[in-house]
């Protein structure tokens, strides 16, 4: 479980500096160069996904809880962002159903 969760962390991160980028360029006028790396991030993204064992639905459905945590790190770290207790809050309750979807492969 600890290597799927943190295949997911990795899919996540790559998935968010994928649209980072493009953010940066349109938003604050980035170099449209930013667009080359973004491009790549997000096919690393769609191959970190082809990485895990489960049917798809259920690999996307557990991404999302760690996708939750991730974004919201993402918000506290990179814009500065703090996090409130519901914040927090709702990250745990969504790591936790990723695990309990994980726990659940291969039993179904």
């Amino acid at each position: 479980m600890i290597k799927t969760t943190l295949l997911f962390f990795a899919t996540a991160l790559a998935e968010i500096i994928g649209c980072f980028l493009p953010w940066l360029w349109l938003k604050r006028d980035g170099s449209p160069l930013l667009l080359i790396p973004a491009a790549f991030s997000l096919a690393m993204f769609v191959w970190l996904l082809t990485l895990h064992p489960a049917a798809s639905g259920r690999v996307y459905a557990a991404y999302g809880g760690v996708y939750v945590v991730t974004a919201l790190l993402w918000l506290r770290v990179v814009d500065g962002v703090k996090l409130s207790s519901y914040d927090w809050a709702g990250a745990g309750i969504a790591f936790c159903g990723m695990l309990i979807i994980v726990a659940g492969w291969g039993r179904a």
